[in-house]
């Protein structure tokens, strides 16, 4: 099984940077990553994620200012974030899918780490 797992989130003032890692255990070779977040009382949102052939999609809020990557040989994910506003304050979600099959509740996801910007 796959599991996830986040860190490196944190307060920042508005116009700031942070970079999330996750680190991803078990046999993730035919997995797509990717970022999602939710704020309080909202929807989680897809924020960034791998396609199956490398590409990458971005949410609109955030395009131009974040960048999803990854280390295949460390399982890892991460994301730097840039110009960041209040509104990217959210609970930052590493998550897995099978390549093949769209995101759905019943992909992997991680708990989480906060990010907060003033």
């Amino acid at each position: 099984d796959v599991q996830l797992v986040e860190s490196g989130g944190g307060s920042v003032q508005a116009g700031g940077s942070l970079t999330l890692s996750c680190a991803a255990s078990g046999d993730t070779s035919s997995y797509c990553l990717g970022w999602f977040r939710q704020a309080p009382g909202k929807e989680r949102e897809r924020v960034a994620d791998f396609e199956g052939d490398g590409t990458t999609n971005y949410a609109a809020s955030v395009k131009g200012r974040f960048t999803i990557s990854q280390d295949v040989a460390k399982n890892g994910l991460y994301l730097q974030m840039n110009d960041l506003v209040p509104e990217d304050t959210a609970m930052y979600i590493c998550a897995a899918r099978r390549c093949w099959d769209p995101w759905t509740r019943e992909s992997h996801y991680g708990r989480g780490t906060q990010v907060t910007v003033s």
